[in-house]
């Protein structure tokens, strides 16, 4: 199986950050790459592009609860380093769902499904995700599926 086109994008980038020695850039590209490869090694598999945007989606995510916690702390110098970090890691996931996007996509599986209530809420995430992952925050879809359902 050839190595993903996202995993060669990112090296890439690496490849790039290295040469304009930019070290902030250049560390977050570092992450990304070690937990892909971490992945990639405890499974013993290569990653498809879907894999690796799962992982990164997860480590934005990862990002927006550490800034949460940062705000709280009032610790202002962290909250920038995360913001950053989400910045570089987004401009390797799909381009994000407008407002009107996600609501037909939800519409869509809501109709497909015939999903009547919140015990078919797993029935209908399971439909959304492949659509939406890297595209649109989980938390905020989940959300709007429970307000359609209720």
């Amino acid at each position: 199986m050839p190595e993903s086109a996202l995993k060669q994008q990112i090296t890439e980038a690496m490849k790039d950050a290295m040469r304009a020695k930019d070290k902030a850039r250049l560390g977050t590209i570092r992450l990304a790459l070690s937990e892909i490869k971490r992945v990639e090694v405890d499974e013993r598999i290569e990653l498809s592009d879907e894999r690796v945007t799962t992982i990164l989606d997860k480590m934005v995510k990862q990002r927006r609860e550490s800034i949460k916690q940062f705000e709280l702390a009032d610790r202002d110098e962290l909250v920038a380093q995360e913001k950053f970090e989400i910045d570089v890691l987004q401009e390797f996931l799909p381009q994000a769902l407008s407002e009107e996007e996600l609501d037909k996509i939800i519409a869509s599986a809501l109709s497909e499904s015939g999903a009547q209530g919140m015990q078919d809420m797993g029935k209908v995430m399971g439909m959304i995700k492949p659509q939406v992952i890297g595209r649109a925050d989980m938390g905020s879809v989940s959300a709007r599926i429970k307000a359609s359902l209720s």
